[in-house]
C-alpha cells in the first residue's frame, strides 16, 4: 500500500514537472549534434553490411568459387550474428553504458570487416560476417537508444531517424561503388566508420538517463550541462529523469517476467510487431539482393544499382524532415501502403514475364517498383520501428524488452535473407505477392495498435503507455 501511494505521488510530481516550461530542453547544442554524428558512424557501417551482398556478389562468388547455397548462407550470417548480439545488447548497454557498448561493437565490427577483406577461404569469410553481425546487433539497439536519451524532445524523432539516414548512406556507397570497386576494398571501407567512432566516443558524454539509473547524480548533471549548454538551467529535465527513474525502479528489476505484466504487454506487442512486419514485408531481401532482382527482370544491374545509390539518400531525407512534423503513425501507414503496393506490382511484372506478355515492360516496371519500395521503406518502416522502440520502453524493462525486440528483428531478417534466393527460384512472382500481403496486414496493425509519440518526452510517453491497458479496459 505504501509503495502504491509512493508511486502515485511520484506520478503527480512528474505531471507537475510536465506543466512547467524549460527552454533549455529546446536547445540544440554542438555537443548534441557531434554526439549524434559519432553514434551514427556505426549506423553507416551497418548500412554497408546490409547492402554488401548486392555490391559484392559477383566478385565474392567468382574469387572464392561459392555456390548459391554458400553465398545465401554468407548473406544471412550477418543477421544471424546480429541476433546473437541482440541477446546481449540491452544488458551490456545497462552494465557498461551506452558508450561502452558502442566501443565493444566497434571492436567486433572492425575484426569482422578485416576478416572479410583478407579472406582466402569461405571459413574466414563467414567468421567475419558473423563477427561483424554481432557488433551490428549491439549497434542497432544502443545507437537509437543513446540518441533518444540525449536529444531534446521536440527534435528527438529527427535526430534518432538520422540512424536510418546514415544506414542509407552506407547502402548508397555499396550500390554506387560496388560496380567498380573490388569487394575486398569495400570491406575495408565498411570498417572505416568504426575507427572514426572509436576515437569520437572519447569526446561525447554518456547518456544522462543511464547515469540516473546507475545512481551517479553528479555525472547526470555534468552530462546534461554538456548536452544543453553550460548556461542552461537543466533542473527541470534532471528532476523529470530522476522522478521517472525512481518510479520505474519501484516496480521491479528488469526480468523476463516483468514483460508480461499487464501494463507492459501493450508496449511489447507494439515493439515486436513492428520488427516482424519490417522484416517479413521483404525489406532485407530486396535491399540485400537488389542486383539479383534486376538481373532476373532483365534490367541492367550496373545502371539499376547506380541509380539506387544516387536515390537512396535523398529519399531517406524525406523521413528525417517529416518525422517530427507529421508524426510516427502517418509515416508508418504511408510506408506500409507503399511497400505493399510495390510488391504487388513486382509480382504482376514477373507474372507478365513468365507469361511472355509485354516483355519490354517488365524490366522498367521492376526497376521502378524496387526504387519506390526502398523509398517508401526508408521514410517509415526502415527507421521508425527503432525510433519507437527507443521511446516506449521504461528504463526498468528497456534492457530485457530492447534485447528481445532486437533479437526478433534480426532473427526474422536472417530467415528472410537466407530463404529469399530459394523462394525466388521457386516463384519470382509468388515471393513478392507474399511480401505484399504481409505489407497489407502491417497497415491494420499500425492503424489499430501503434501509438503516436511525437512531441512528448520519454518520461511522458512511458507514463501514458503504462496506463494504456487500463484505459482500453475502461472503454
Amino acid at each position: 500500500m505504501m509503495v502504491v501511494e509512493e508511486e502515485r505521488s511520484i506520478e503527480e510530481g512528474l505531471l507537475q514537472l510536465k506543466n512547467q516550461n524549460d527552454d533549455s530542453e529546446c536547445r540544440i547544442t554542438a555537443c548534441v549534434i557531434f554526439s549524434t554524428f559519432v553514434a551514427v558512424c556505426g549506423s553507416f557501417s551497418f548500412g554497408v553490411a546490409t547492402g554488401y551482398t548486392s555490391g559484392a556478389e559477383t566478385g565474392v562468388v567468382k574469387d572464392l568459387d561459392l555456390s548459391i547455397a554458400q553465398f545465401s548462407a554468407f548473406g544471412s550470417f550477418a543477421t544471424l550474428g546480429a541476433a546473437i548480439g541482440a541477446l546481449f545488447s540491452g544488458k551490456m548497454a545497462m552494465v557498461i553504458g551506452r558508450r561502452g557498448t558502442m566501443w565493444v561493437s566497434d571492436i567486433l565490427c572492425i575484426t569482422g570487416w578485416l576478416s572479410i577483406a583478407f579472406a582466402k577461404e569461405v571459413v574466414l569469410l563467414n567468421f567475419g560476417r558473423i563477427t561483424s553481425g554481432i557488433g551490428f546487433g549491439l549497434t542497432s539497439y544502443v545507437v537509437p537508444v543513446y540518441i533518444a536519451e540525449i536529444t531534446p524532445k521536440h527534435v528527438r524523432g529527427t535526430f534518432t531517424f538520422s540512424n536510418q539516414l546514415l544506414q542509407n548512406a552506407g547502402l548508397a556507397m555499396i550500390y554506387f561503388c560496388g560496380n567498380f570497386i573490388n569487394w575486398r576494398t569495400l570491406a575495408l571501407l565498411g570498417a572505416l566508420p568504426c575507427f572514426i567512432q572509436v576515437i569520437g566516443l572519447f569526446f561525447v558524454p554518456e547518456s544522462p538517463r543511464w547515469l540516473a539509473k546507475v545512481g551517479t547524480d553528479k555525472e547526470l548533471e555534468n552530462s546534461l550541462l554538456r548536452l544543453r549548454g553550460r548556461d542552461a538551467d537543466m533542473s527541470r529535465e534532471a528532476s523529470e529523469i530522476q522522478v521517472m527513474t525512481k518510479l520505474v525502479e519501484n516496480d521491479s528489476k528488469s526480468s523476463i517476467s516483468d514483460l508480461f505484466q499487464r501494463k507492459y504487454r501493450y508496449t511489447l506487442v507494439v515493439g515486436i510487431g513492428l520488427m516482424l512486419i519490417q522484416q517479413f514485408s521483404g525489406s532485407a531481401a530486396v535491399i540485400s539482393y537488389a542486383s539479383t532482382i534486376f538481373r532476373k527482370a532483365g534490367f541492367p544491374v550496373a545502371i539499376g544499382t547506380t541509380m539506387l545509390g544516387i536515390f537512396v539518400i535523398p529519399k531517406a531525407m524525406i523521413g528525417l524532415i517529416l518525422v517530427d512534423k507529421w508524426g510516427r503513425r502517418p509515416l508508418l501507414l504511408t510506408s506500409a501502403f507503399g511497400m505493399s503496393m510495390t510488391c504487388m506490382l513486382l509480382g504482376v511484372a514477373f507474372t507478365l514475364q513468365k507469361m511472355q506478355l509485354l516483355s519490354e515492360v517488365t524490366p522498367v516496371l521492376s526497376f521502378i517498383c524496387v526504387m519506390l519500395y526502398i523509398a517508401t521503406y526508408a521514410i517509415g518502416l526502415g527507421g521508425l520501428p527503432w525510433v519507437i522502440m527507443s521511446e516506449i520502453f521504461p528504463i526498468n524493462i528497456k534492457v530485457t524488452a530492447g534485447s528481445i525486440v532486437t533479437l526478433v528483428s534480426f532473427s526474422s531478417s536472417s530467415i528472410v535473407t537466407y530463404a529469399f534466393n530459394f523462394l525466388f527460384e521457386w516463384s519470382t512472382q509468388g515471393t513478392f505477392f507474399i511480401f505484399g500481403g504481409i505489407g497489407g496486414a502491417a497497415l491494420l496493425f499500425i492503424w489499430l495498435l501503434v501509438p503516436e509519440t511525437k512531441g512528448l518526452s520519454l518520461e511522458e510517453i512511458q507514463v501514458s503507455l503504462i496506463h494504456q491497458p487500463d484505459e482500453r479496459n475502461q472503454t
